[in-house]
């Protein structure tokens, strides 16, 4: 039995196209090795979205080349974002590499290493087709038991001037409801107890095959088919959330209170350059009707400053909206002249040492922001997920409230009581902290 060491880099959607060349080989009969000098071959799932990814990407290859220049008979394999935007630049720098595979080959790994070791290939690149996953596929979920991703589209029909990943993943390709409720299903049997819903853009699903598949529908499949406890709902367009998402939310408990709302920017200038297809005066219409049926909700978004053309003034009205709104989780990041995006060769582009104070400040103003209300907390109670021991000391438990979603939030650190590692338990909040919350089993 031939075995193999892998690798995976980037988000949530990457990490599901590798469980599913993780059960496609092992259903193949390749053996999972955690020692990669124990295996005949060294496969690394990338991400090319940003150009940290890219040095990321490139600095994990490299190391397994320098594995391979000491084990010759060692093949190294790299799928994913990476090679899909740079095909022929990594033929010709990554000599080493004996195989490219583009974004689609998940589903055919096994049978593209099997031509790899009879040296049946004719060329070291392979870009299959366009292709969207469905429930048949085999899939090693990688996760803690408990908790799972249930990735609902490929590709993405919006044209942002900064983003690759059109061009890296394709135009938008939804799954049918059918499909997603018989892989839901199957999580539950699992024991999942947290389903989170990803894609580029929730809020697109089904806008590629007509009026029958639409976000909604699903949800409420999901809601009548399946039992999980807990499904929360990450990454949706601004313009594409509509009043019947949000009153649907509201009626049901098991939906958690909690969206993933990127904003990218406030100013109205720098929306339009960016191609977001809204404006400042949308968000706030927007935050307010979300917050009408869903007051308790947990919002997280994410800024990118140093646009071209962004003004200090565009800063400015920024933080003014960041501490007039008060949005629970916010990520901010410089942005990144990605070579091949519209952006790349727009005027007035902005110095590194300015978009990195700007993030820094606005990273201060949101820390401020973030402990008020986690204040708010303190004395509730909250149903917590736990995670199990936490990972800076083995006498306390770790979980999550509904308003913190697994990798990108705080967590609940439990000082008193006993559960276990996918048990929803009832908890008693007694301090907050800038991001972490404290309290103890009731």
């Amino acid at each position: 039995m031939a075995g193999f060491f892998m690798i995976s880099l980037g988000c949530a959607k990457n990490l599901v196209d590798s469980e599913i060349m993780l059960g496609t080989l092992q259903k193949a009969d390749w053996q999972l090795q955690e020692d990669p000098l124990q295996a005949e071959v060294l496969l690394i799932n990338t991400c090319g979205f940003i150009q940290a990814a890219v040095e990321e990407a490139v600095e994990e290859i490299l190391q397994l080349v320098h594995i391979k220049a000491a084990h010759p008979e060692k093949k190294i394999v790299v799928t994913g974002c990476l090679v899909q935007r740079y095909q022929a630049q990594l033929l010709s720098e990554l000599p080493e590499v004996d195989l490219f595979i583009g974004t689609e080959g998940c589903s055919s790994i096994a049978v593209y290493f099997d031509c790899l070791m009879t040296e049946k290939l004719e060329g070291r690149l392979l870009l299959p087709d366009r292709v969207v996953m469905d429930s048949s596929m085999p899939r090693t979920i990688t996760t803690p038991p408990y908790r799972t991703w249930l990735k609902i589209t490929e590709g993405c029909d919006n044209r942002c001037s900064y983003c690759m990943i059109p061009s890296i993943r394709g135009n938008l390709r939804s799954r049918s409801v059918e499909d997603l409720v018989v892989e839901a299903q199957a999580h539950q049997k699992r024991g999942v107890q947290e389903l989170s819903l990803i894609a580029q853009d929730l809020t697109a699903f089904g806008n590629d095959r007509g009026e029958q598949a639409n976000l909604l529908t699903l949800l409420e499949r999901l809601i009548e088919k399946t039992e999980i406890p807990w499904l929360r709902l990450l990454y949706l367009y601004p313009s594409g959330i509509h009043e019947n998402i949000i009153s649907f939310m509201a009626e049901q408990p098991r939906i958690l209170p909690y969206l993933d709302i990127p904003f990218q920017h406030v100013s109205n200038s720098v929306l339009a350059a960016m191609n977001r297809r809204y404006s400042n005066e949308d968000l706030n219409r927007l935050i307010g009707k979300i917050r009408s049926y869903l007051p308790d909700v947990a919002l997280r978004t994410t800024f990118l400053v140093g646009f071209p053309g962004e003004t200090e003034r565009d800063v400015l009205q920024l933080e003014k909206f960041m501490r007039e709104v008060s949005i629970d989780h916010v990520g901010i990041f410089s942005y990144a002249n990605e070579e091949g995006c519209p952006s790349e060769h727009f005027p007035n582009q902005c110095a590194e040492e300015e978009k990195d104070a700007r993030r820094g400040h606005l990273l201060a103003v949101q820390a401020e922001i973030s402990a008020e209300i986690q204040k708010r907390y303190i004395g509730r109670m909250e149903p917590v997920l736990i995670e199990g021991y936490s990972s800076e000391t083995d006498l306390l438990l770790e979980g999550r409230s509904r308003f913190q979603a697994p990798d990108v939030d705080g967590c609940v650190y439990i000082t008193e009581g006993v559960a276990s590692p996918g048990d929803i338990v009832l908890v008693n909040i007694t301090e907050a902290h800038v991001y972490d919350l404290v309290g103890e089993i009731v």
